[in-house]
């Protein structure tokens, strides 16, 4: 009797220790597995300090493992959201970044602009006017007034000044018709590195710094939109 109770508690312990094990695989199974998603959109996301404009995925059009050579032009991809009821218009430059210990990770553009035609967006709204700001205390803006000297191949371009409309939006990608560049890069721009971009608010906020990275490309390098195949074989 002994021998059988005996037995059937062995056999109960390792049915359970079997249990786990599966259980524990099952759990490791999971998290590996969301480990392996990618967010599907890349990019800096911010607010202006008033809560009037909400910024979202912003970043610099990838180009391929070279990237943008100095001097160059670079399209930016960026979403702008007014979440009030009244009209906010978004001034858009570029300056040199601040305590960067001499670090060129992050690099500036003589000016930003918008180049080509309307943005293809239904909801966007975005304008732009030849004057610079008036407000003394934007001080970033000049980098965007018709005194900037614009890159060599730069096509004509139209001060960064974008008006939305009372909850509206304005959104500009690669592909659109109307595209948003940093012109006249100070540095070259590859993958990791960063440009420095100053926003300003018509609503008042303070003027606030962001720093755009180069997109990671939804395929790799090699199979990227435009981007040559490169051939790994030796």
């Amino acid at each position: 009797m002994r021998s059988l109770v005996t037995r059937r508690a062995a056999l109960a312990t390792g049915v359970a220790t079997l249990a786990a094990i599966a259980l524990a695989g099952c759990s490791a199974g999971q998290v590996a597995e969301t480990s392996l998603k990618k967010p599907s959109v890349y990019g800096v996301n911010a607010e202006s300090s008033d809560q009037s404009v909400a910024i979202r995925n912003l970043a610099v059009a990838y180009k391929g493992t070279t990237g943008y050579p100095a001097g160059a032009d670079a399209t930016l991809q960026v979403g702008l959201y007014n979440q009030t009821r009244q009209t906010v218009t978004v001034l858009i430059s570029s300056k040199p970044a601040a305590g960067t210990d001499g670090k060129d990770t992050v690099v500036s553009a003589q000016s930003v602009g918008l180049v080509g035609g309307a943005s293809a967006t239904p909801s966007a709204a975005a304008t732009a006017s030849p004057e610079p700001s008036t407000d003394p205390s934007a001080g970033p803006s000049s980098s965007v007034t018709p005194s900037a000297e614009p890159s060599a191949s730069a096509p004509a371009a139209r001060p960064a000044r974008i008006e939305i409309a009372p909850l509206g939006a304005a959104t500009f990608l690669p592909e659109d018709a109307q595209q948003l560049q940093a012109l006249g890069l100070s540095g070259k721009l590859v993958p990791g590195q960063s440009i420095n971009l100053v926003f300003e608010f018509s609503s008042g906020a303070a003027p606030l710094v962001l720093q755009a990275p180069v997109a990671i490309p939804l395929v790799p390098a090699s199979r990227a939109p435009g981007v040559p195949h490169e051939d790994t074989e030796e």
